[in-house]
């Protein structure tokens, strides 16, 4: 399968690279954690910029783009480390105007939310619809963040808020996918930071980079790195055959989060559906798997420099460690795709033994 990008897709990333190049540099990045991560005026000009309406058809004031086009610029996101409520602010951009918008799943008692002192809403979704809960309506209280750039708070009952609409499984999944892509640009960050420091480092009068040890690590870094964005761009094309225009919502619900009932979250699908499942799920373990991976290996590369607050290796292991339990834990994506070994078209899962 052919995953090179068009020459439209590739000036879209050209473009959100050169943004965050020039509004996202590190230094304004680590200067995010002394304002909640989010700067009001930074976080309109992505606004303007149509990062938050890349979905949102053309008619409706939005750019028109498909979910391709997102994973590929949240990807670039990922990449300069961009923090704040990127996924919910999108996903919301239809429903609630002008907004930083957090999205989460109900839980079953307290909840961690993100982002409490910037957001204006916060999206919440379960089994019986997606609701909008007002920032003034949570009572939150301060909490420890793994991620200086990604504050939380406590909040110990989440208020119901105002149903906005039913049920629609496609919200989980655009969730899981935008976060997939979030992950494959911190390991890309990573890994390019890796190696720019391999090869200004010197040992013994040479780069380390020259020494195998280093070599084969950041080899390792760049592997998982393509395996990752292949499968990324590949859940992406099945997102827009199955997220397209006209296309139905499926009551049945394929919902990725640990709080949702299995019957929904474990209900098999035709043919589609099934690919959905293994494209989303697949691209969010591997994804998480190479942002955690070259986070670590960034780390070893800086050697003793790697694990001090100036080198800025562990803002992208810090990262990491923030998105991947967002959304459903590993395991459970990897549950839901042995469910769909051997299943056929129809749905009906392999027969045990």
């Amino acid at each position: 399968m052919d995953f090179e990008l068009s020459e439209d897709q590739v000036a879209l990333c050209d473009g959100i690279r050169d943004l965050c190049q020039g509004r996202f540099d590190i230094d304004t990045v680590r200067g995010l954690a002394d304002c909640g991560g989010v700067d009001r005026q930074l976080w309109s000009e992505l606004a303007d910029t149509g990062v938050f309406s890349l979905v949102v058809p053309e008619d409706e004031g939005g750019v028109g783009l498909g979910w391709a086009e997102a994973g590929l610029v949240f990807e670039q996101l990922g990449r300069a480390l961009v923090p704040g409520p990127l996924v919910g602010t999108l996903l919301a951009a239809d429903v609630i105007d002008d907004a930083v918008v957090g999205f989460m799943e109900r839980p079953y008692g307290p909840a961690l939310v993100e982002y409490p002192d910037v957001i204006d809403a916060l999206l919440v979704l379960d089994r019986d619809g997606v609701w909008r809960v007002d920032a003034s309506e949570l009572s939150v209280e301060a909490a420890q963040s793994v991620d200086p750039l990604t504050p939380v708070g406590r909040v110990d009952l989440l208020p119901q808020g105002e149903q906005l609409m039913d049920f629609c499984y496609g919200w989980a999944n655009r969730a899981v996918f935008l976060n997939s892509a979030l992950q494959v640009g911190l390991a890309t960050g990573a890994r390019e930071l890796a190696v720019a420091y391999a090869q200004e480092r010197q040992q013994f009068g040479k780069p380390i980079g020259q020494f195998q040890a280093i070599k084969h690590k950041c080899a390792d870094m760049y592997s998982r790195e393509e395996v990752a964005r292949a499968a990324l761009y590949y859940a992406g094309c099945v997102m827009d055959v199955t997220h397209g225009p006209g296309l139905p919502a499926d009551p049945r619900g394929y919902l990725y989060f640990e709080g949702c009932t299995i019957e929904l979250g474990d209900t098999l699908g035709d043919r589609e559906h099934q690919e959905l499942v293994r494209a989303v799920s697949g691209a969010r373990i591997l994804a998480a798997e190479a942002a955690d991976h070259n986070g670590k290996d960034c780390v070893q590369v800086h050697g003793g420099m790697g694990f001090t607050w100036e080198i800025d290796a562990h803002l992208y292991l810090k990262r990491a460690w923030a998105l991947t339990p967002q959304f459903g834990s590993l395991d459970r994506h990897a549950d839901r795709i042995a469910n769909l070994v051997g299943a056929d078209p129809l749905g009906h899962p392999a027969p045990l033994g």
